[in-house]
């Protein structure tokens, strides 16, 4: 920072000081960074009111993990502890109850997990009206005995496909089919079809099977730790069992690796949750998941979004098996066998002894599943995730995912058509951290609902009226969101879309978008700003300026006219600039945002000074104005005018410091002194006194033996046979 110019008068040279001062007090900036990875443009925090939420939450019920819309789109049925609900949400605000099925469980239950050291949470905070026992069905099985057992179910023509542990201790997992009129089928526990650990994650229906995603140990690899990694299985929906080898069990279950993984790097081995986004004219139906990874790169998690074709994993199933030598315990690749039709394939009628007997030890297929990265964030776990897409101004159709993380945040997140996904904004659901339990799109309604221990939060899945003008609404690259010129509106892109309206979804660059609009340049940056907030302020006032950061992916710079800012008096703190109000330091002040290689300026102040205004530039004339009172401090005699935020306190703070390191220096200074001169003084009284000096005046030591003064030549001895010890 440059010096202060000499010939300044006394209240300006104390100005200066206790502004440099107060730099020396302000912590460093540091940069907000959520790990690598794409950065939400926008953050709102919890209670934000610039994002509306609407939560539904009912007294003595907790735990609303199980989410399922309706046919028609208008309910949303909940499954929570000890209760199932009905909940209307047709209507924009808060879901509403429509009907509640009380569920808990009875005393025997109760008792019983009580007994085999399970907790007895379940015990308290009970209202719920009780349900007689005949009329409980056995979800042995089809649900888990502890809700810390991940699982999975699904419904297709009537039959229920569960993927759950089906023992107390959680060392048994199991796939199995209910209800229907099928038979009972379920996978062979004797066969380690299944590791013991398998955590099941989602269940999808196909035309013909049923896919099942979970993690498990990798048996097929040899590693030195245990490995974990992702699997889809598949059983045909037209499955009934052996007749004399497998009855009772599936005949056509089969697994195969998933792999999410960017090149050269470990992969993403733990999956979290897969949904599935039906085929359209343009594209294939597909699996997207969430994955993290057992290992930590820099102390901190990462999560990773892959794309499954549903052919490629349909073309995995189709192709090679693995088999176990149990010789050598190795897996290795089997080939296709001589047997028609193929092993685990979905062929009408039962299959023949040899069929059975090679799907009993060959159920992994060699081949993997891979998938394609579209997202990788670390620092963040995502824990739920739910799709759709999206058609922008143009006709072209993008992929929005809305991703739930481990610490109660909602991401939203835009892929493009080179298959890169950007952030367009994070909530915070939560004031206090928990993962996010379910989420449940609902298309027609135009919503994402959120499942949490406490309730169920409705979030609009877009929020357009927070971009105020036609450059804020393009940069938000939101696909849900366009800028009508006609109304001057970011608004909801409705069906059909006006052709009028704004977006660039592929650059985000309003340069060209709003070339008509009325924010709009047909030429580079000007600064000409739409309006300027005037501040009126007193000589030597510290005078603080903020900027309101609109997006986390802009870079922000602060301009006096067309010059950069007089570095002797200002520095830029937390966006905002501090200025020292001198002589000649007054006019326009302009904070610029630059993303995606545009700048624009965010806030325009016109800074001047009590005592002698400044003369009104033509060149601003005709700009509408707003009187603003800024937070500042008089340095000077006077009045502070609008004391908004002080520094006073913050110079007082650094005044007192420095004289208490002062003092503390001075101090330790004396001490060292005369620790010094005492040294000196007993190295000098150890010798023999010189002629013409007193004998001490102390009569105790002159009184001393003189056998305490003398050193005998046997003590000499010892001290020295002593000290030749303690060397060798």
């Amino acid at each position: 920072m440059a010096l202060p110019a000499l010939g300044l008068d006394p209240w300006s040279l104390v100005g200066l000081f206790l502004f440099q001062l107060l730099l020396l007090l302000l912590p460093p900036t540091t940069a907000g960074g959520g790990g690598q990875g794409p950065m939400p443009r926008v953050k709102y925090y919890a209670g934000d009111g610039r994002r509306a939420l609407s939560l539904f939450h009912q007294k003595g019920l907790q735990d609303f993990d199980t989410l399922l819309l309706s046919g028609d789109g208008g309910t949303l049925y909940v499954g929570a502890r000890e209760a199932i609900l009905a909940l209307n949400i047709q209507d924009p605000g808060v879901p509403r109850l429509k009907n509640m099925i009380p569920w808990p469980a009875s005393d025997r239950k109760k008792s019983e997990c009580a007994f085999k050291k399970k907790s007895s949470e379940e015990l308290q905070d009970s209202y719920l009206l009780p349900v007689s026992e005949d009329k409980v069905v056995e979800g042995k099985g089809q649900s888990p005995f502890d809700p810390a057992h991940k699982h999975t179910a699904v419904l297709a023509d009537g039959m229920l496909y569960s993927g759950t542990m089906n023992n107390f201790l959680g060392s048994e997992p199991i796939l199995i089919r209910t209800l229907g009129s099928q038979p009972v089928l379920k996978t062979d526990n004797f066969l380690r079809w299944l590791e013991p650990d398998a955590s099941f994650v989602a269940a999808i229906p196909s035309t013909q099977v049923v896919y099942f995603f979970f993690e498990e140990t990798a048996s097929e690899f040899e590693f030195f730790e245990k490995l974990h990694t992702s699997r889809v299985a598949r059983v045909c929906k037209n499955d009934v069992g052996g007749e004399k080898l497998l009855q009772r069990k599936w005949t056509t279950f089969l697994k195969a690796q998933l792999l999410c993984a960017q090149p050269g790097q470990l992969p993403f081995n733990v999956i979290r949750h897969a949904v599935l986004l039906p085929a359209n004219s343009s594209t294939d139906a597909r699996v997207y998941a969430v994955f993290t990874s057992q290992w930590q790169s820099g102390g901190t998690r990462s999560s990773a979004v892959c794309a499954f074709s549903l052919k490629d994993i349909t073309r995995v199933f189709e192709g090679k098996y693995k088999e176990l030598d149990k010789e050598t315990s190795r897996w290795t690749t089997y080939g296709v066998p001589d047997i028609s039709p193929l092993p685990g394939s979905c062929s009408v009628g039962p299959s023949s002894d040899k069929a059975l007997t090679f799907m009993k030890d060959h159920f992994l297929m060699d081949e993997q599943v891979v998938g394609t990265p579209l997202l990788v964030k670390s620092g963040v776990e995502y824990t739920q995730l739910a799709v759709e897409t999206a058609q922008d101004v143009d006709g072209y159709s993008h992929l929005v995912m809305y991703l739930g993380t481990t610490t109660g945040s909602l991401h939203k997140a835009v892929v493009s058509g080179d298959s890169s996904a950007h952030l367009v904004e994070e909530i915070q659901l939560f004031p206090d951290p928990e993962p996010v339990r379910n989420l449940q799109l609902a298309p027609t309604q135009g919503a994402v609902y959120a499942g949490f221990s406490g309730g169920i939060w409705r979030v609009p899945r877009a929020n357009c009226s927070v971009y105020e003008s036609c450059v804020d609404c393009v940069l938000a690259r939101d696909p849900h969101c366009a800028w009508d010129p006609e109304s001057r509106i970011c608004r909801l892109l409705p069906t059909p879309i006006p052709k009028s309206w704004k977006q660039d979804m592929e650059r985000g660059n309003p340069e060209w978008a709003c070339a008509n609009g009325p924010m709009g340049r047909s030429h580079p940056p000007q600064s000409r700003p739409q309006i300027i907030k005037e501040v009126l302020a007193v000589p030597n006032s510290i005078l603080e300026l903020p900027c309101p950061h609109l997006s986390a992916l802009a870079s922000y710079r602060w301009s006096r006219g067309t010059a950069a800012v007089p570095e002797a008096s200002s520095t830029v703190y937390n966006g905002s600039l501090l200025l020292l109000l001198r002589d000649g330091v007054g006019g326009l002040y302009q904070c610029w945002a630059t993303e995606s290689g545009f700048s624009y300026p965010v806030v325009s102040y016109w800074v001047d000074s009590q005592d002698q205004p400044l003369a009104l530039d033509p060149e601003l004339a005709g700009i509408p104005r707003e009187r603003v009172a800024a937070p500042l401090t008089r340095v000077g005699g006077g009045v502070t005018l609008a004391a908004q935020r002080s520094y006073w306190p913050h110079f007082l703070t650094v005044t007192v410091l420095l004289a208490l390191v002062l003092s503390g220096a001075l101090i330790i200074l004396l001490i060292s002194s005369l620790g010094a001169l005492r040294a000196r003084g007993k190295v000098q009284g150890c010798g023999t006194l010189p002629p013409g000096e007193k004998a001490p005046l102390s009569r105790e030591q002159h009184l001393q033996s003189p056998k305490e003064h003398r050193t005998s030549a046997s003590d000499m001895d010892t001290d020295n046979n002593h000290l030749g010890t303690e060397v060798a």
